[in-house]
């Protein structure tokens, strides 16, 4: 199966969508309803509560009793009414991470509230394109002190439903924004798997958008990846297990003992581990065991980690080696993890 496909169907009962890549598991959206109730991506009304001095931040109230964690403490006060944006996945019984940042999402554009200016995507490039683009948001825009980023998707948009498109997130964005005050409560709901399929998975567009996870592979990749053996091409393997504290991985060469073994499986390890964590849902900090190799191997193995890193989507920070020869990076938790939401479902 070849090319860029999105599959819409059901996991263990509940609306999913995966996009596969040549046949390959690339991401997968599951709904999360039944084990968090704000998801990622969910707008609030929230209201402040104690700050954590010795933890950088302060609880805020959110509806529904749930507790979120927001980082932005200048010019809070207990008490305070706060519009905030669930930003993350968490472990059970910790507070959700929350910002002050809203951002308003549709298909062909992102209205960035505090952020003004009309900024169009670098993966447009033609000159001509993009100042059209920019022509058209200034005039839906006009008047308001709001930014808009227009996606990718948009270059293919035809003018009305673009101008459909940017109108209605800017009424709902204007709407959230006058609704400061009162009790905790939801204002805009997370996206569920199928639409945020249809709206982020638009650029580069799909070859194909189809149904049914029993048809398309999907189900034995969901299998594969929710194991905790993972296998690299080449022969060897990596074991990711998540603790409480931290996400362990182990790579292993396999039966291949040349003397390029284990180069050539940390640098698999390497390249699969971003979409496997993304796959996952984990994030936090990451210690990774790779097979033991000579430390002049290190920048060579280092430049593979960093090209597989650049352009995911959850912000990830690269700690580099500690001095016992494993390496570390954090990975922004931007999701419920996996396992979390399926549990013993399937």
């Amino acid at each position: 199966m070849k090319g860029r496909i999105v599959v819409l169907g059901e996991v263990a009962g509940l609306e999913a969508a995966a996009l596969m890549v040549d046949g390959a598991l690339e991401d997968l959206l599951v709904d999360t309803s039944d084990v968090v109730a704000l998801a990622p991506g969910a707008i609030c009304r929230g209201r402040i509560e104690r700050q954590m001095k010795g933890q950088g931040g302060v609880f805020v109230r959110l509806p529904g009793g749930e507790k979120g964690f927001l980082r932005e403490v200048k010019g809070l006060a207990p008490g305070q009414d706060v519009l905030v944006q669930v930003s993350g996945g968490t472990e059970p019984g910790k507070a959700l991470p929350v910002a002050l940042r809203l951002l308003f999402k549709s298909r062909y554009a992102i209205v960035t509230p505090g952020a003004p200016g009309i900024n169009v995507s670098r993966r447009i490039h033609d000159a001509e394109t993009r100042e059209g683009l920019q022509a058209i948001a200034a005039v839906v825009m006009e008047g308001s002190e709001m930014g808009l980023i227009l996606r990718s998707a948009a270059e293919d948009a035809e003018e009305g439903e673009l101008v459909e498109d940017i109108a209605a997130m800017r009424e709902l964005a204007e709407a959230v924004l006058a609704d400061t005050t009162g009790e905790p409560e939801l204002l805009v709901d997370a996206p569920g798997p199928h639409e945020a399929a249809w709206r982020d998975w638009a650029e580069p567009a799909p070859d194909e958008v189809v149904e049914g996870f029993e048809d398309h592979g999907v189900l034995e990749a969901i299998d594969a990846v929710l194991a905790a053996r993972i296998d690299l091409p080449g022969g060897g393997h990596m074991m990711v297990e998540p603790t409480r504290a931290l996400v362990a991985v182990d790579v292993n060469t396999g039966a291949d003992t040349s003397p390029a073994a284990a180069l050539k499986a940390n640098i698999a390890a390497a390249r699969a581990l971003p979409r496997i964590l993304r796959l996952k849902g984990l994030g936090g900090q990451v210690v990774i065991d790779f097979a033991p190799m000579p430390k002049r191997d290190r920048a060579v193995l280092e430049q593979q980690i960093r090209g597989a890193f650049k352009g995911e989507a959850a912000e990830t920070s690269l700690a580099g080696w500690t001095p016992l020869g494993l390496f570390e990076l954090v990975r922004k938790r931007d999701r419920v993890a996996l396992a979390q939401v399926l549990g013993g479902r399937q």
